[in-house]
């Protein structure tokens, strides 16, 4: 995948590919400046997290939860140990840019890291990466261990008094350990399954103590938002969509890439940034925001911008930022198929609707896609789907079966239709 160039606050990008996740890469364009300056003039955290609020930085990881308000939410001043996870774990499909954050901005992440857990008064950091990711776990470790060996991590952090010790922690490939409460329970070295909330983890998090848990490109925009200040990264968005995002362009394009546009950019936009439809083929359909949110039709979201309200109008959600485009003459019943088959297999087990719904869509879409559908079964797919939504402890739930839910309202026709004569529509 490709890495556009226009970028703003993954600077490194514009290096070449050997230097990008140096210590001097990153020190050359500004790195650990803002770090510094917090430790050397101990400034407020309180003051930073307000300036964070300001500048409407919502979580990247798929919810949009307001960074800066999660982070007020730890009882900074309770006593005890307190800890900022990173998830890197990035499990939803169609989602690449994590993973190139990583590779190409590794110390960027360490800084974000550091002032986060300086502000929350945690002083120590888990990141959870995905355990296929080898070159970017690599890339993390190797400037980890370059953080340490410049004293910019560690105890009493360049004699500040401060204390920072950040770990690699990594997964084994289960989507539901993305979810933030699966993911702690899978550090602790137990089974990754949800649990219940309240209480949340901000109260009761990683073994038992107040956490803090934010997506890899959340706390890795942090040091320039400090940088530039909560108001310029504002107003690279819209109101209520503050600053620039990165999206994964995949699917049926001549160039998948990951971007960093203001949130607010034309889908049109981001689309020929990807070179366009695969093979001058038409638009169809596009999923854009990660494989569990609701496909769009193409023609709405040509007329679509990039940003969480934009997308809420046109029946879907922004999530990870991985836009999966679909070119006419796909069958939708087909991709729909591959996408149930996912979420069954990655279901945990732990809720009855998850575990017993989602094998339910697979089955029915499976047969439907091989031709041996029954009239019935979209009224079923309806009432299975309908049975899962807000049923369960975490989202997985929702995720199977909103593309059900989705598919059917836009694209009944192509099920009704191979279900009538046992070949695709779009065949």
């Amino acid at each position: 995948m490709a890495a556009q160039q226009n970028t703003v606050c993954f600077r490194t990008m514009h290096l070449p590919a050997a230097e990008r996740f140096t210590l001097a890469a990153y020190r050359s364009l500004g790195g650990y400046v803002q770090w510094e300056r917090i430790l050397r003039e101990k400034l407020d955290p309180a003051t930073l997290i307000e300036e964070l609020k300001l500048s409407n930085l919502r979580g990247r990881g798929g919810a949009g939860f307001p960074t800066g308000l999660k982070w007020s939410f730890m009882p900074r001043s309770a006593p005890g140990q307190k800890y900022i996870v990173c998830n890197s774990d990035e499990g939803e499909p169609g989602t690449c840019k994590d993973r190139d954050i990583l590779r190409y901005n590794p110390h960027q992440l360490i800084e974000g890291m550091a002032i986060a857990g300086y502000c929350i008064g945690a002083t120590v950091g888990y990141n959870y990466i995905r355990g296929e990711f080898y070159e970017p776990i690599e890339r993390f470790d190797g400037a980890l261990q370059e953080a340490y060996a410049a004293g910019l991590v560690g105890r009493d952090i360049l004699g500040s008094g401060v204390d920072f010790d950040l770990f690699t922690h990594l997964g084994a490939g289960a989507y539901i350990c993305g979810e933030e409460t699966a993911l702690l329970e899978s550090i602790e070295g137990k089974k990754g399954q949800p649990r219940y909330k309240p209480p949340f983890p901000a109260q009761v998090g990683l073994y038992g103590c107040p956490t803090t848990i934010n997506n890899t490109e959340s706390l890795a925009s942090v040091p320039v938002i400090l940088e530039k200040g909560g108001k310029w990264f504002l107003e690279q968005g819209r109101p209520n969509n503050g600053g620039l995002k990165l999206f994964s362009i995949t699917g049926h394009v001549n160039n998948p890439c990951n971007v960093e546009v203001p949130l607010g950019t034309p889908f049109r936009d981001l689309l020929a940034m990807a070179g366009g439809v695969k093979d001058g083929k038409g638009l169809k359909a596009v999923i854009p925001g990660g494989s569990s949110v609701p496909v769009v039709p193409g023609e709405i979201m040509m007329q679509t911008d990039m940003d969480y309200d934009s997308i809420a109008k046109a029946g879907s959600m922004l999530g990870s930022g991985a836009v999966i485009v679909i070119a006419e003459g796909t069958c939708m019943v087909k991709v729909l198929a591959n996408l149930s088959n996912f979420y069954m297999h990655e279901s945990c087990g732990q809720c009855t609707p998850c575990r017993e719904g989602t094998g339910w869509l697979a089955r029915v879409v499976g047969r439907i896609a091989a031709g041996q559908g029954r009239a019935p079964d979209l009224d079923l797919l309806e009432s299975v789907a309908g049975r899962i939504g807000g049923r369960t402890i975490c989202a997985l739930g929702d995720a199977a079966a909103m593309p059900v839910q989705s598919f059917l309202k836009h694209y009944r026709a192509e099920f009704a239709h191979l279900i009538e004569h046992g070949v695709s529509q779009a065949a």
